[in-house]
């Protein structure tokens, strides 16, 4: 089985979650994957707040796909 792959890294939690559930509202599973000193402590500088999507190898290029339709910068880590 193939590990899961960063589509879309988030500024903050929040827009992280948005992304998620963009692609889940699309049937794809996602995850998110932190610093958790960032989330426990809530600090959003310098990559702390920096939040990693996660989905299925196979299903990579079409979430890059619904997050870039809905405006959301894809991006890999």
């Amino acid at each position: 089985m193939r590990a899961p792959v960063v589509v879309f890294v988030a500024p903050s939690p929040a827009a992280a979650e948005v992304a998620r559930a963009k692609l889940e509202f699309y049937g794809i599973p996602a995850a998110l994957g932190y610093e958790s000193a960032g989330r426990v402590l809530g600090l959003v500088i310098d990559g702390w707040g920096e939040t990693r999507v996660l989905v299925p190898a196979a299903l990579a290029d079409e979430a890059r796909h619904i997050l870039a339709d809905a405006g959301l910068e894809a991006d890999e880590a």
